[in-house]
């Protein structure tokens, strides 16, 4: 054992989250369904390649129109 652990303590936070997966054991399964609703997403390679084709660079100056009025 480490000359700095503590066997017996758990932080505050580490109590909070097992008194709550105690209490809610399906919660790690909606957290997953949450997560594949907004970032576990398929992604179109063509499109991506396209809407990258099809980008517009960007001046140095974004409120400069183009046009020389000194």
């Amino acid at each position: 054992m480490s000359f700095f652990a503590r066997p017996h303590y758990s932080s505050d936070a580490t109590q909070f989250l097992d008194k709550l997966k105690a209490d809610k054991p399906q919660l790690e399964q909606e957290q997953r369904e949450g997560r594949s609703l907004l970032w576990d997403k398929q992604i179109d390679r063509d499109f991506q390649s396209q809407a990258t084709a099809s980008t517009v660079p960007q001046q140095p100056y974004v409120y400069q129109t183009g046009s020389d009025h000194t």
